[in-house]
């Protein structure tokens, strides 16, 4: 049995695994530029973000349908049960899907209907982050925020993804504001690529609750104090760092030094269909590559549930805590 554990970076879009967008690309009469899914998966090699980011919005063109959003869902949760996830938070970017004339309603229908079943069908209690791409402008993220004002019964937060340099937090204040006000949580990727002011920023421009990545923190002591200080969880996601480049070698990742600075650190999978794991196998390649013991493990998997958004269900937080304490490693 895995080890218990909640994954809070994942991108629902991410999981797009191969042989799933070939059967959706038929299903919908749409033509992959790829002869089969030997050829697909030979392409999820990278040098950079902006090249994965590249293949990763041409794949979004099989989803189209409620039921093509509600099986990329239940594959993923499906393949996260099997590795441990007791509790997952899943950002989506609906941007990508408006611009293609997929509605709103489409995509969060079809992400929920998955959702609504999980915990009967896989184990798992979920939560759906819906994500402003920083590379597109502060007003589409507003409209964006407003398409989605119908659906926010199923929408507990918003986050901030795509390529970070040169797109600062701050250019997203207003939309961070609003949301604040919709009562919405807030996070954001920062110190991924982008400068570790880019981690200040977002805590003090967006008030973000938790920083998603926050990898390059490590440069500015002062910074490592208070996120230490004020318990602002990371969202590490090692073999995302390694597989664009972040870092060279999962052997070279700060992880350890992270922790051993007092940093409330979690360990996630980011898009595992592109990057070589869903969390199980990123939460056994961090051990065996970092020479993590097991109550470093465990540390990590407590992690997970204290910095979820499960504040409107502490019982439900203790008794996935509770399991992770009574976990007996093999």
């Amino acid at each position: 049995m895995p080890l218990p554990k909640a994954e809070l970076h994942l991108h629902v879009e991410g999981t797009l695994e191969p042989e799933l967008a070939f059967e959706l690309a038929a299903r919908n009469g749409v033509t992959l530029p790829y002869a089969d899914t030997e050829e697909l998966r030979k392409a999820y090699l990278f040098d950079d973000l902006q090249s994965f980011l590249d293949l990763y919005y041409e794949l979004m063109a099989v989803l189209r349908t409620e039921e093509d959003f509600a099986d990329l869902a239940d594959a993923y949760l499906a393949r996260a049960a099997a590795q441990g996830v007791r509790h997952a938070e899943i950002f989506f970017d609906p941007q990508a899907h408006l611009a293609r004339g997929v509605g709103m309603g489409t995509v969060v229908e079809g992400l929920s209907r998955a959702l609504s079943r999980s915990e009967d069908t896989h184990g798992v209690s979920t939560q759906l982050i819906m994500c402003f791409l920083r590379d597109e402008s502060a007003e589409s993220a507003m409209a964006t925020l407003e398409a989605a004002r119908p659906h926010l019964d199923r929408i507990v937060g918003i986050g901030l993804d795509s390529a970070e340099v040169g797109h600062p937090p701050a250019k997203f204040r207003e939309v961070y504001e609003a949301a604040a006000a919709l009562g919405l949580r807030r996070v954001a990727h920062a110190g991924e690529e982008g400068p570790p002011a880019y981690i200040t920023e977002a805590l003090d421009v967006l008030g973000v609750e938790r920083v998603d990545h926050g990898l390059r923190c490590m440069e500015d002591p002062e910074l490592v104090e208070r996120l230490v200080r004020d318990r602002v969880p990371l969202t590490l996601c090692p073999l995302s760092n390694v597989r664009l480049r972040a870092v060279d070698v999962l052997e070279d990742h700060p992880l350890p030094a992270m922790l051993d600075a007092g940093l409330l650190c979690t360990v996630n999978s980011d898009d595992p269909a592109y990057f070589g794991g869903y969390v199980g196998d990123t939460f056994h390649a961090v051990r065996e590559a970092l020479g993590l013991d097991r109550e470093r493990m465990r540390e990590l998997a407590r992690n997970s549930f204290v910095a979820s958004f499960l504040d409107h269900d502490e019982e439900r937080r203790a008794r996935y805590l509770a399991e992770v304490e009574a976990y007996e490693f093999e």
